[in-house]
């Protein structure tokens, strides 16, 4: 059985051992390699000895024994640790395992993911339950232990109650808490949220914090509070103040924030030129913007940048490793580590030819390999959607006069209605549209109106939202009332429609949240969707974030959540939700 935290046994250690004894074979050797050695920081040349899914050998020496032994001979080839993803939010509109045999693909072989939908959704009987059972992916998962919703719960005290919080954080596929998007609530006083962080340090785990914009003093407050890490430096001088501070530097390079051009420019401009308290990381991007790479593509930027080849490998590998103290097991092709390695043509292209994770062969002779078992998403709670209620025409009057504008993709602000929107159908010479959050039980709705989001949608349904609630958008009642239809129909998904017609769907079967399928797939689907909203005036980046984040109240400036109008600056709800 694949061990996801690999506490061998001692049976399996004394295994290991015999083999360097030439009482045992090794089941894969690697002849002739030239490889990264993480500690010396160097290109070293030996052999690889590998048993099953550990590395029991690293050095000149050749095995006595390989009757059992599969022999790769890397003369020409560079090897390089797998590289290692420490900020995953593995639910946008994929799942955990399609993201992870995805990412494999290009030489991520572990990731440290977000747990803030299985948090949501799941009790936490059931969310240990997938846990364990992801164990048996090739990929390595960690985890983390989120603190908040980052939006305004009806019963946010009993999903993120102190026993729930304090379970997550005991679990040791549990690396750190965080991210911390409710940070303005601990400086205000928030002793329980400090109370999980100091639990969080005792445990000897991370603590990611979530500071965009923050001050030099507030960093240091937070630092002073617990917080590791950060990963929303935008510029260089921010990456530069977090340095100072003594914080790990989390590198963004993600679908709603592609910075890391310009950080890397920006870097140099200031003469940073250590990267030993630095990563990379990618943020839970959408999925074509994953078209072109993951880590690798991060580690070219990097390269290409003029950051030392051997460093901008180490930022994604060894790094990581080294920061959330799973050096012993990650980062390094050294004796006792997980056989996780990625080959290269060559060292300045960091996507690999053939990729070895856990011991297993994902990438291997131009073919990729699929070494788990698909997941019963049904066992775990990620079933199709099930809407026992139905949209009506009462649902759809609107008459408040305080709407939402979209800044940007994420960003939204107060604006006051100037229109009649009595009508079924608005013009589409303005980009105001309708708008509808709805409970996903049906018991309750916010209606406004948003502005900034198109001129042209006419119908458009949603059930991937940060809170899983149902977001209804566009000119045309009936589309809307026919996108909503067929949404439900799917049993979860985004609906695109015009003119009684659907113009585009992307289902998501697994709880209207994830897409059971293969994110070759899903790339396909979310590249026609933002092409159809474009077409149709969308004049942002990333719809799918612009969704996600229509309730998230770590984001300025007005928020709609299931609390209703949301001001997040004054914490205040200005206009409650209506019940149905």
């Amino acid at each position: 059985m694949l061990d996801q935290r690999y506490r061998w046994k001692n049976k399996q250690i004394r295994e290991h051992v015999a083999i360097l004894n030439g009482k045992k074979s090794p089941t894969i050797l690697l002849k002739n390699a030239k490889y990264l050695h993480s500690i010396f920081r160097k290109w070293m040349t030996g052999h690889i000895w590998i048993y099953e899914d550990r590395i029991v050998y690293t050095g000149k020496a050749l095995p006595d024994n390989t009757t059992d032994c599969e022999v790769i001979n890397c003369t020409g080839l560079t090897l390089v640790p797998g590289y290692i993803e420490p900020h995953v939010h593995p639910f946008q509109l994929y799942n955990p395992q399609s993201f992870a045999r995805y990412a494999s693909e290009t030489g991520t072989t572990t990731i440290v993911n977000d747990n803030l939908v299985l948090a949501l959704q799941l009790g936490k009987k059931k969310a240990f339950s997938l846990i364990r059972e992801l164990r048996h992916s090739p990929v390595t998962m960690y985890w983390w232990s989120r603190f908040d919703s980052q939006t305004e719960l009806r019963e946010e005290e009993t999903v993120f109650s102190h026993s729930e919080v304090k379970s997550w954080l005991e679990h040791d596929a549990v690396l750190q808490g965080g991210e911390l998007t409710s940070w303005p609530k601990l400086l205000d006083g928030d002793d329980l949220i400090l109370h999980w962080i100091q639990e969080a340090k005792r445990m000897r785990k991370k603590i990611e914090g979530h500071f965009p914009g923050a001050s030099e003093k507030t960093l240091a407050k937070m630092m002073l509070f617990g917080a590791d890490c950060d990963h929303e430096a935008m510029t260089g001088e921010e990456v530069y103040d977090r340095l100072m501070q003594g914080y790990m530097v989390s590198l963004r390079h993600s679908s709603i924030r592609p910075d890391l051009p310009v950080l890397l420019d920006d870097m140099k401009r200031l003469g940073i030129d250590q990267y030993g308290s630095m990563f990379f990381n990618t943020d839970g991007s959408t999925p074509a913007f994953y078209e072109n790479g993951i880590l690798d593509m991060m580690i070219r930027m990097a390269i290409e940048k003029g950051i030392p080849v051997i460093d901008a490998y180490l930022m994604a590998s060894y790094n990581v490793a080294r920061y959330y103290n799973i050096d012993h097991l990650h980062g390094l092709l050294t004796t006792g580590r997980v056989a996780s390695i990625n080959f290269l043509e060559d060292e300045k292209n960091p996507t690999p030819i053939a990729v070895l994770s856990k011991g297993k062969w994902l990438k291997k002779d131009g073919r990729v390999y699929v070494e788990d078992q698909d997941i019963e998403w049904k066992e775990y709670g990620f079933a199709p959607l099930e809407l026992d209620w139905k949209l009506t025409y009462d649902d759809m009057q609107f008459s408040m006069p305080f709407g939402i504008e979209m800044i940007n993709d994420v960003i939204t602000k107060p604006y006051s209605v100037s229109f009649d929107v009595s009508a079924d159908q608005l013009t589409t010479d303005h980009d105001e549209s309708f708008m509808i959050l709805i409970g996903r039980d049906g018991t309750w709705r916010m209606n406004t109106i948003v502005k900034g989001f198109s001129s042209h949608v006419m119908g458009f349904a949603s059930s991937f939202s940060s809170t899983g609630d149902i977001i209804l958008i566009g000119k045309n009642k009936n589309d809307m009332m026919f996108a909503f239809d067929r949404m439900k129909e799917l049993g979860g998904g985004i609906v695109l429609t015009e003119n009684g017609e659907v113009i585009h769907e992307i289902p998501l079967c697994l709880s209207g949240f994830m897409s059971d399928k293969e994110m070759n797939l899903l790339i396909k689907e979310e590249k026609k969707l933002k092409e159809l909203l474009v077409d149709r005036g969308y004049p942002h980046n990333d719809p799918i974030y612009s969704f996600l984040f229509f309730s998230a109240t770590h984001l300025p400036y007005i928020r709609i959540t299931q609390r209703g109008i949301y001001d997040v600056m004054n914490k205040t709800v200005l206009f409650p939700t209506i019940m149905r």
